[in-house]
């Protein structure tokens, strides 16, 4: 192979590499999804929101997951190539369905109903893992959601770790606690144990009470401290935290100009966190890169329609006036 053979290769490898479920998406109106006539129709999934909006900021990524041969997975891998995402290793079915959930927004609250039991994601295996995509990226990125799918998913997110460590890429773990999925005890099990093996962890604060079953902040970092992860915790009072072993620094949020849609929030927190990252920013800096679009993200409704690009992240750093004509 030629030097300039390798080095296109190289070009194109992802920096981050991601994976899990995405489900289609049905969004009842103003009359919720009980009397709506008709539904928007999209997808979400907390990994490839991720992959979109690292590919918005100008970082090349890859998602993989299982869909369903079915319009609906087609729709999803369709999309989320045409997004500037790597999908090469996503792949479809035809022996389960692509999962779907219905969301609706009433009277302030918002409500998920899912349809996912048994889907197309839950299937996911760790023989099916490409060890050498995995490998050759910087960052890999997953969620606590994956292993609650089922059995063989927890064993996929656990090898996967298991690969990335073994070729030296970081890996960020994002608990992402739905107990929906499974009960408390079965995921503080699982999640805590994941924790351990992260290079950067990103849990909620509200996760995190749940997890180490305490309120008391200070007991909360003292656990955090134990880890060898670089731990941010999202979801303070107006603020993200970066805990260190001797100091807690807390940086303060973007305010958000109107609010639409609180959901994809912390997806985009974590995208611009990881941009940060990979541009070589320090946490703090990286923090803050991520709260500017976790607060752009909640100005438009969708999972990850909302996310921005890196154009426009650093037209709000730099105080770039927008000329509207």
């Amino acid at each position: 192979m030629s030097t300039q053979s390798t080095t296109n290769e190289a070009a194109l490898r992802p920096e981050v590499v991601t994976f899990g479920e995405t489900m289609g998406l049905l969004i009842g109106g103003a009359k919720g999804i009980e009397h709506s006539a008709s539904l928007d129709k999209s997808f979400g999934g907390a990994e490839s929101n991720v992959a979109i909006g690292l590919a918005r900021l100008g970082h090349r990524v890859g998602w993989f997951g299982l869909l369903g041969d079915d319009p609906v997975g087609r729709h999803i891998l369709k999309t989320i190539r045409g997004e500037g995402v790597d999908v090469s290793r996503a792949s479809l079915t035809d022996e389960a369905a692509t999962g779907l959930m219905l969301r609706e927004q009433l009277a302030g609250k918002s409500s998920v109903y899912y349809y996912r039991k048994l889907s197309a994601a839950s299937r996911m295996r760790p023989e099916e893992l490409d060890a050498d995509y995995i490998g050759q990226a910087k960052l890999l990125h997953l969620t606590g959601i994956t292993p609650a799918l089922s059995p063989n998913c927890r064993d996929t997110a656990r090898e996967a770790i298991r690969v990335a460590k073994a070729a030296g890429v970081k890996v960020v773990f994002d608990p992402n606690l739905r107990l929906k999925l499974w009960g408390l005890d079965e995921a503080r099990t699982t999640l805590l144990e994941l924790a351990e093996e992260a290079d950067y962890f990103l849990p909620g604060l509200d996760e995190l009470k749940l997890l180490y079953d305490t309120d008391d902040f200070e007991e909360i970092v003292g656990r955090l401290r134990r880890l060898k992860a670089q731990t941010i915790v999202k979801g303070g009072d107006r603020e993200t935290y970066v805990i260190y072993p001797d100091e807690v620094v807390a940086v303060p949020y973007f305010k958000a100009e109107h609010f639409v849609d609180p959901i994809g929030a912390g997806d985009g927190f974590c995208a611009g966190f990881l941009s940060g990252l990979l541009r070589g920013f320090d946490p703090v800096e990286a923090v803050r890169l991520g709260n500017l679009v976790g607060s752009l993200v909640v100005q438009m409704a969708g999972d990850w329609e909302g996310l921005p690009t890196r154009k426009e992240t650093d037209a709000v750093l730099n105080n770039v006036a927008h000329v509207e004509r």
